[in-house]
């Protein structure tokens, strides 16, 4: 990557609209991470300590446990930092690999978002080969497939931002180097590099975004054949809880794109909901709907309490 920039350190300006609440945003969201990372580990423990949890299901979720600790990672401790009273300065380095990470990972998560969906629909649809379709050297393909994507396309879109030149203003407004807000401060004719990352962003999304829901679909479907309540019950209970992860991120991503006219205060919240709030609501909800997570927890805990 080429770099034409005479600029050395950009500064995030914050939140838009949250002067003078510095304090309480930073005990709020400093509560919100140490909360992620707790939760998030505590699944991955319960998943890795116990042998009734090593089948593919789990298998992803394990992973999802591990984007969700690093996905807020990226931007949360930069953000505290600053709120915390220090300097809001960040490096030009910095500022590349905030943007490239903040990319890759959450797009990796995204495509891992839809190899659960597949996931569900084998273990749903085809119940007696699932173990055969889903051996682990496919997981493990699917996984690598995650982060070539997620790869791929955080390194489109970093490129395009930064061989533009940087040396303006370095006044970033906004709480972390993300393209709309990096690419104002160019300048060179940014208009291209716009065009490939909103296409790009927008077009991983929708392929994302259809998968899933072809892979509910064809669930959706044959739950409704099966003839027992209780069956449909227990078919719809496996996929509740990664039904609910996958609404609470799309969700944010969905208000952001819709909006008729951009409000730079809603973009900030939804994008705080996204990046620190989601994380912390999918451990929340695999260890509150899911019985097998809470029973290996529950066994995690004794353990401990007899090793003391």
């Amino acid at each position: 990557m080429r770099n034409h920039t005479e600029l050395r350190e950009f500064i995030l300006l914050g939140i838009p609209q949250t002067a003078g609440m510095e304090t309480v945003l930073f005990v709020i969201f400093s509560l919100i991470y140490l909360f992620t990372l707790l939760g998030n580990l505590l699944i991955l423990t319960a998943v890795v300590s116990s042998s009734t949890l090593h089948t593919p299901m789990y298998f992803f979720l394990g992973l999802l446990s591990i984007f969700d600790m690093l996905f807020p990672s990226v931007t949360c401790p930069k953000m505290l930092f600053y709120l915390s009273g220090q300097s809001h300065a960040i490096s030009y380095e910095g500022c590349v690999a905030q943007l490239f990470f903040y990319h890759f990972l959450g797009s990796t998560e995204g495509c891992l978002y839809s190899a659960m969906a597949y996931d569900r629909f084998v273990a749903i649809c085809h119940p007696l080969r699932y173990m055969l379709i889903m051996r682990p050297g496919v997981c493990v393909g699917m996984v690598m497939a995650a982060c070539l994507v997620g790869c791929l396309h955080a390194t489109i879109l970093t490129s395009f931002t930064f061989q533009l030149t940087y040396s303006g203003s370095n006044l970033v407004d906004y709480f972390f180097c993300d393209i709309p807000a990096v690419l104002p401060l160019a300048c060179a004719d940014s208009s291209l590099a716009q065009r490939v990352g909103s296409t790009n962003v927008g077009f991983l999304a929708l392929m994302l975004w259809f998968s899933v829901c072809v892979s509910y679909t064809r669930i959706g479907i044959a739950i409704l054949r099966i003839l027992s309540a209780e069956g449909r019950q227990k078919a719809f209970s496996t996929c509740s809880a990664h039904l609910t992860a996958i609404l609470c991120a799309y969700g944010p991503v969905i208000i952001i794109y819709l909006q008729p006219t951009p409000n730079p205060l809603l973009g900030a919240m939804v994008q705080i909901l996204n990046n620190i709030v989601s994380p912390m609501l999918n451990s929340l909800i695999y260890s509150l709907r899911n019985k097998e997570v809470k029973s290996s927890l529950k066994r995690v805990q004794n353990s401990h309490g007899k090793w003391k």
